[in-house]
């Protein structure tokens, strides 16, 4: 079974506040974003492996630790996806990113892809899957879907604010997938939107309706 992890450094929690609130604009909203993004990206970044270099220090020579070459790939959920990628970017600048496009269908509430666009050598990197909500899960499973028929099986989710039944059914589809958010929250409501949540990230970050 994937780890399951909320990732509660003071930080990040601060931050997350200020990202919910109403008065909270997009240039903050998207740099808030952004920055929470960079914060977890120490987290699920810890378990990258490790091997020996010898180098040359001014004093003498020595063997140290550096990232052992395993490849990286961003892979955000457009739209609100796009919004977490730089933050984890600036921590693993060679990282290759990828986009998984998908839209609600409006009749049947279901995610339809409509575009997939991977680094040609996805079956070999370590993925981070990134969306800012993990709501109903139908998104995030569809996408892991998209991902695993390619070839991939290395795939870590990372969202901002999840919702128990979205851990849920991401957890029954992909019992393999770690799964990191910031904050759990207490449920969905009528419309397939996190309580309390922030609203609909895409159009916070982009400033549309």
């Amino acid at each position: 079974m994937g780890k399951f992890q909320v990732i509660t450094h003071p930080l990040i929690q601060h931050k997350l506040t200020i990202l919910r609130q109403t008065s909270t604009g997009t240039k903050d909203f998207r740099e808030l974003v952004n920055e929470i993004a960079m914060l977890m990206g120490y987290e699920v970044s810890r378990e990258l492996p490790l091997e020996d270099l010898e180098i040359e220090t001014p004093i003498t020579k020595t063997v140290q630790k550096t990232l052992s070459g395993k490849k990286l790939a961003i892979v955000p959920i457009l739209r609100a996806g796009i919004g977490m990628v730089d933050g984890i970017l600036s921590l693993v600048p060679a990282a290759k990113v990828g986009h998984i496009g998908m839209y609600r269908d409006e009749e049947t509430l279901q995610p339809v892809e409509y575009l997939v666009k991977l680094p040609e050598d996805i079956d070999q990197r370590q993925i981070f899957v990134v969306d800012p909500m993990l709501a109903t899960g139908g998104s995030a499973i569809l996408a892991i879907d998209s991902l695993k028929k390619r070839g991939a099986s290395n795939i870590k989710f990372v969202c901002l604010v999840a919702a128990p039944e979205g851990v849920k059914a991401l957890q029954e589809a992909h019992s393999d997938i770690d799964i990191y958010t910031a904050a759990l929250d207490e449920k969905l409501n009528e419309h397939g939107y996190i309580v309390p949540g922030l609203g609909d990230a895409g159009d916070r970050l982009f400033g549309t309706k």
